[in-house]
This record gives structure tokens, C-alpha cells and sequence, in this order.
């Protein structure tokens, strides 16, 4: 028979738009036991907008997704999505950055991740002119940005992709996507 830790994976849950410019606080140790209470252990967070790393069965995982985003959404007032990627679509993330270089300055990186993957005509609806020097690549439920003058600075708002592409999104820089894949690795 099988043991209840063997069917466990590690995950990365982002929640999108926690603790940031003052608005929707919360703090990290709360956000870690709703994980918990959901049934997920080894539940640890990274900074403070909103990453927790844990493990669970797949069902779980899901399962805190939903109650979690549920309970959050609930006690902001806004809705609060989460997305959520396994240890290994992590790393598939990490793999595929097609931006990552000797020649690209890492804080020029961006991952923005996608709740659902967008069909092709959202995706080349998307204007490759809109924000020079920006580039994109959409890969799946990813888009990998390079900002050479910085997220605050690029007209390739999470509010503009989001509405040509369709899906709820959170975007993390590239030094926290890199070091919660360790985080989940370990």
C-alpha cells in the first residue's frame, strides 16, 4: 500500500495582488495555516506578496487552491486568484525562459503566470509594438517578459494582457520565480 507522503508533490502557489502598495494585507504566517488547514504540509512562504511553497496530493492541492483564493477573496473584498504550478512545471518555466542569457540583465525578467491557457488568436492579438524595448513570449499558461526599464515603466500592464488574453494572471520577477523553484526543489 501505498503511504500518504509518496503520493505527495511540491507546489508554488502565487496569489495575485497581496500586500502590494499597501492594499489587500496579509500577513504571510495567516496565508501559511489556510494552506495548512487545507490539508497541505511543509507549508512555507517567500517574501511578502504572496508565494507559498507546499506539498499535497494533486486533489489537495487543488482543493486548497479553491478554499484558499475562496477565504481570501472573502476577507479582502476583491477577488484574489491564485495560481498554482507544481514543482516540475516550475522547472519547466526555469528551462524555457527563452530571455535568459549571458547577454540579458536578470532584473530585465518577468513571469507572468497565467490561471488558464489562452487560445492562439488571444495570443497573437497581443501587440509586439506596444512597448518598446519590451519583448514577450507567451508559452503555454506562461508570458515571459523582458523589461529593460522595469515593470513600472512598461506598457505591458497586467491589466492589458489579461484582457487581450483572457485569463487572471500574477506576474513575479525573475530572482523570485528562480528561487522558489529551489525552495520547492529542496
Amino acid at each position: 500500500m501505498e503511504s500518504p507522503e509518496a503520493s505527495r508533490d511540491s507546489y508554488v502557489a502565487l496569489l495575485r495582488g497581496i500586500n502590494v502598495g499597501g492594499r489587500n494585507r496579509l500577513p504571510m504566517d495567516e496565508l501559511a495555516r489556510l494552506f495548512e488547514h487545507a490539508g497541505c504540509a511543509s507549508v512555507r512562504t517567500y517574501i511578502q506578496s504572496g508565494n507559498v511553497v507546499f506539498a499535497a496530493a494533486p486533489s489537495i492541492a487543488l482543493g486548497a487552491r479553491e478554499s484558499v483564493a475562496a477565504t481570501v477573496s472573502a476577507r479582502m473584498g476583491t477577488d484574489i486568484p491564485i495560481v498554482l504550478r507544481s514543482v516540475g512545471e516550475l522547472a519547466r518555466v526555469v528551462g524555457e525562459n527563452p530571455f535568459v542569457g549571458e547577454s540579458q540583465d536578470p532584473r530585465a525578467l518577468h513571469v507572468g503566470f497565467l490561471s488558464g491557457r489562452p487560445l492562439p488568436e488571444r495570443v497573437s492579438s497581443l501587440d509586439p509594438d506596444r512597448s518598446p524595448p519590451d519583448e514577450f513570449v507567451v508559452r503555454g499558461r506562461e508570458i515571459y517578459l523582458r523589461l529593460p526599464n522595469g515593470m513600472s515603466r512598461t506598457r505591458l500592464t497586467v491589466s492589458y494582457l489579461e484582457r487581450v488574453l483572457a485569463t487572471p494572471a500574477t506576474f513575479r520577477n525573475w530572482r523570485t520565480v528562480v528561487n522558489l523553484l529551489k525552495m520547492a526543489s529542496g
